[in-house]
């Protein structure tokens, strides 16, 4: 077989071998997260329009596309190589639209290329399978994703999980369940949805092979305005992480605040300055003075502390050793030298 058929078929087995992997995982998550097989539907593999395709809006999944010089790049690659994994997408609208699962930067490079058409594979998915497909091969795949973007995927797949553990929930509750509830059983509701969340989040770690204190904290910082997010993962220095997250436990107005103290040239946010904040500000919401009042005597006292003069006096002993020889103790040196410092101080 010449090397360049060669070559083709490899590359067609691969472009399968990747296809699969990526429907594979996905609905290997699936079944994890869910604990029953995605729901039966068919499949078609077709070339649509490119102005037919519309970006995911099932949730806020917020995975940053790629930059101008990537998809260039990735365009250039396209007009060589073609596409080698179809983009996923879903029926959302009788006119004939898609909505993408998986392939927003394939979709933008192909624009770039100047193609009118892109190979894709369309499911049958619900809110949940398409959360899925959407969430699951990034955060496998993608390394170099942000907290920022974790987070809302880890939320947007326990969000899922959560609202399909209610509705089958009310699916086999009886009558005298809906009365009892209604009759004050609030109670043991609050701990079943508390601990379906605590559920959820132990099967996403599972699956993603990460801890479940990681995906609380990434999913906690979801909660910053988009100001913060943005300042957290383009300017670390700043605003780091533990400043952040006890910044996301306020309310939306006391936060925007946060975003002005970013701002300031000359000083960084530290965790002591927030730590000193929020005990004198408690969240969730503060009034931007008493904010203010709390961040400037923070800073005065690490400027005190900076400026102040050490609390011990230290000297370097080989200098000092041929006067020491037949000395006693460090502390019957300390005495010898206040003994001198003392009778220096009457002398003036």
């Amino acid at each position: 077989m010449a090397k360049t058929a060669m070559n083709d078929l490899l590359k067609k087995r691969m472009t399968a071998s990747q296809q699969a992997s990526e429907l594979q995982t996905s609905d290997e998550a699936y079944e994890r997260l869910f604990r029953e097989a995605p729901p039966p539907g068919s499949v078609q593999i077709c070339s649509l329009p490119l102005d037919k395709l519309v970006p995911f809006f099932t949730a806020d999944i917020g995975f940053r596309p790629y930059t101008t010089d990537q998809l260039e790049a990735f365009a250039e690659q396209l007009k060589e190589e073609g596409l080698l994994v179809r983009i996923i997408v879903r029926p959302t609208t009788p006119e004939g639209r898609y909505e993408i699962l998986a392939g927003h930067n394939r979709t933008s490079a192909a624009k770039l290329a100047g193609w009118e058409v892109i190979p894709a594979e369309i499911v049958d998915a619900d809110d949940a399978r398409a959360i899925v497909i959407a969430t699951s091969t990034n955060l496998i795949q993608r390394q170099n994703l942000s907290i920022i973007e974790r987070g809302k995927a880890y939320k947007a797949l326990l969000d899922a999980k959560n609202r399909n553990g209610q509705r089958n929930a009310f699916e086999k509750e009886s009558f005298g369940d809906n009365r009892q509830r209604s009759s004050g059983g609030e109670e043991d509701t609050s701990f079943g949805e508390s601990r379906q969340r605590y559920n959820a989040r132990k099967l996403v770690a599972e699956f993603f092979g990460v801890t479940e204190y990681e995906i609380r904290k990434a999913v906690k910082l979801t909660l910053l305005i988009p100001q913060l997010q943005e300042i957290l993962e383009t300017a670390p220095k700043r605003l780091n992480l533990a400043c952040a997250d006890l910044m996301a436990d306020y309310d939306m107005e006391s936060q925007e605040v946060f975003v002005e103290m970013c701002s300031i040239e000359g000083y960084q946010i530290n965790k002591a300055t927030m730590q000193h904040i929020v005990r004198q500000c408690p969240p969730p919401k503060a009034d931007r003075q008493p904010l203010y009042a709390a961040w400037r005597e923070a800073r005065d006292k690490a400027i005190e502390r900076m400026t102040a003069p050490p609390k011990k006096i230290t000297f370097n002993r080989k200098r000092f050793a041929p006067y020491l020889d037949g000395l006693g103790s460090d502390k019957e040196i300390e005495a010898l030298f206040l003994e001198f410092l003392r009778e220096r101080a009457e002398r003036r």
